[in-house]
């Protein structure tokens, strides 16, 4: 019956495509409005809005298309209404937009803009455009757009956006012409929909001069037969020949079969990279089965053989030889030095991990598909409010265990409450200072600060006291043994057995087994492209988690064997110290993929991936730390102590 219950869910979710999102039928000559968003640019990773250049604007000034959610707010989406007049089925063989006289400021932002490789992002139907374009070099930014109509082929791909203009030999070429192509689908049974439904938007960009003021021929040459005319260019705009600009599109549309539940395909399928998620879950996953052959070895062999031998009455002198994990047992749940510190950084990793887990089961839902433009953003922020209360349920009964009744709940209440919280939002803000500074949309405004700190003041801090209240109420955790009043003396240790040794050799693994995913996850967000794998994500997720657990096991295992009882730390920096790993490769994704060289959206970057290395970090660390908690107290819960 369970397994019924589920393939109907996986049905409905594969049916709808987009829950919560319904298709627009057209009717022929209706009017299909074409918004605008952000210019975006992979080089600066600072967004402006649509009229920061000197487009031609629609009658009575450009106004608000869509109110932005608090996920689009915070990527600096800025959606507008645009000048264009489309009607559906009516194909514009030469449109005349605007003609502008362009200032000396604004053709120097042209030009800035030209050279940063600054992309137009249009919608219709809430499609965006998309380019087409043939791959030149090794690297997709010696990508050049091609025309739509006159070069097809299979090497085509498909990018979003189009790009402003094209930077050649000194001079800056304005695309002033496009062609926009829309694919559309009818239903040949007219009881389900009568309509079209657009299924595709694609843009030609074309920089062309006419041969005088108002001869648009030449941007829109075409054959007798109606076909764009490839043998002929017409002569590139170039920004400093004339002040003057003429704006000028061209409307087709075409037939398609594409459904519209399957619309989003093409913009979310790129080639051979399937095989490459596929190889590296593979590889993650001989990785997990060796770690895992290697801790039930420990486990099953060692501990069996260790704690029946434990359990039997001793000899004199097989007590004088006793060694290991044993004997210290009367120091293994010591109180470690900075407890509440500990508490903290465990309670937010559960925080941010449940927060984790809820939003890919709702992205593999469907509901946070990139048709819902920001849903995706939005949800882990809401989430991370309401996972306030895991947090600070976590963080109290850990701190019950190292301090009693009398704990120190209210210092450990208020740091989870604000602690980690506040180093995030520190570094967001002073962020949005600099990026303010740039008179960027990527600045989020006032208002919407004041409503995170709503979420934050208003509901998380509250869920956050309600858990911890919660969790000090709880019974405190059983400890099997008790801490004897004088610590033991610790060996000298090996130096590859000192904490910090062994943390940082145990981050590796956590991070190799999320090293491909993180590539497609950082070139998805600092290329602005769609990331759409949760499926995938889900099972390195999964992969992560259980190495977590066991590299943890393993090395505090090692530690105990070695008879140094200060594992409560290193449980937690051995997987944690992966979220170090994450922002190592930041640094190396910058040199070798990135061209940023302006020092706020260098400053933008790292600040950032700080951030996301601090979230894996703690995700991690508590993740192991929880799991090594259960495994000490499960050894010596298993033997008889005198």
């Amino acid at each position: 019956m369970a397994h019924r219950i589920w393939f109907c869910a996986w049905a409905a979710a594969e049916a709808f495509y987009l829950p919560g999102l319904a298709p627009m039928e057209y009717k022929q000559t209706e009017a299909v409005e074409m918004k605008v968003n952000k210019l975006t640019s992979a080089k600066t990773q600072l967004p402006y809005s649509y009229y920061h250049l000197a487009f031609c604007e629609p009658e009575g000034g450009a106004k608000p298309a869509v109110t932005e959610n608090l996920g689009e707010q915070m990527m600096g989406d800025v959606i507008e209404t645009s000048a264009y007049k489309i009607n559906m089925l009516e194909d514009k063989p030469c449109e005349m937009l605007c003609k502008k006289t362009l200032k000396k400021e604004e053709k120097d932002r042209f030009r800035n803009m030209i050279a940063d490789e600054y992309l137009v992002n249009w919608i219709v139907d809430n499609l965006p455009a998309t380019t087409r374009y043939r791959q030149t070099g090794k690297d997709s930014s010696q990508a050049l757009p091609k025309s739509s109509s006159c070069i097809k082929g299979s090497d085509d791909k498909f990018t979003n956006g189009i790009l402003v203009g094209l930077p050649q030999n000194g001079k800056y070429f304005l695309h002033n012409h496009v062609t926009l192509e829309r694919e559309l689908h009818f239903h040949s049974n007219p009881e389900l929909y009568v309509g079209y439904r657009i299924v595709g938007f694609e843009v030609e960009p074309r920089s062309a001069t006419p041969s005088h003021r108002l001869d648009w021929a030449n941007t829109c040459r075409k054959r007798k037969d109606g076909q764009p005319d490839c043998s002929e260019k017409p002569t590139p705009f170039d920004l400093d020949s004339t002040d003057e600009v003429m704006f000028s599109y061209t409307v087709s549309w075409k037939e398609s079969q594409v459904r519209w539940a399957s619309r989003w395909d093409a913009y979310l399928k790129v080639q051979g990279q399937g095989q490459i998620h596929w190889f590296a879950i593979l590889n993650s996953l001989l990785i997990l089965v060796f770690l895992s052959g290697m801790v039930a070895m420990i486990l099953l062999r060692t501990l069996h053989r260790d704690i029946a031998t434990y359990n039997q009455v001793p000899t004199e002198e097989e007590a004088k030889e006793e060694t290991g994990w044993k004997l210290v047992h009367g120091d293994v749940f010591r109180k470690p030095n900075y407890s509440t510190f500990l508490s903290v950084m465990a309670g937010s990793g559960m925080q941010l991990l449940g927060m984790s887990v809820v939003t890919l089961i709702f992205a593999l839902l469907g509901f946070l598909s990139p048709a819902q433009r920001g849903s995706l953003l939005q949800s882990m922020m809401l989430l991370f409010t309401l996972m306030g209360v895991l947090g600070g349920y976590t963080a109290a009964r850990l701190c019950k265990v190292f301090d009693g009744d009398e704990g120190r709940w209210k210092t450990t209440t208020m740091l989870q409450a604000f602690l980690v919280p506040g180093l995030f939002f520190g570094i967001f803000f002073l962020l949005n200072l600099c990026i303010w500074g740039q008179k960027s949309s990527g600045a989020v405004p006032f208002t919407t600060l004041f409503a995170i700190l709503v979420l934050w003041f208003g509901v998380s801090v509250p869920l956050v006291f309600f858990g911890a209240y919660t969790g000090f109420r709880k019974d405190r955790i059983e400890l099997p043994v008790r801490t004897n009043q004088i610590p033991r003396a610790i060996p000298e240790q090996l130096c590859y057995m000192q904490p910090l040794a062994t943390s940082l050799v145990g981050g590796i693994l956590p991070f190799g087994a999320v090293f491909t995913e993180l590539f497609f996850i950082m070139s998805s967000i600092w290329n602005h492209e769609f990331y759409y794998l949760f499926g995938f994500l889900s099972l390195v997720l999964l992969i992560v988690l259980i190495t977590c657990a066991e590299i943890s096991i393993a090395l505090t295992y090692f530690q105990l064997t070695s008879e140094d009882y200060r594992w409560w730390w290193t449980s937690f920096s051995a997987s944690g110290s992966s979220g170090i790993y994450v922002f190592l490769y930041s640094v190396m994704y910058f040199n070798s993929r990135l061209q940023i060289r302006h020092w706020v959206s260098v400053l933008m970057y790292f600040g950032y991936m700080a951030i996301m290395s601090c979230i894996f970090g703690l995700i991690s660390g508590a993740v192991g730390f929880y799991s090594t908690f259960t495994f000490v107290r499960g050894i010596y819960g298993s033997i008889k102590i005198d």
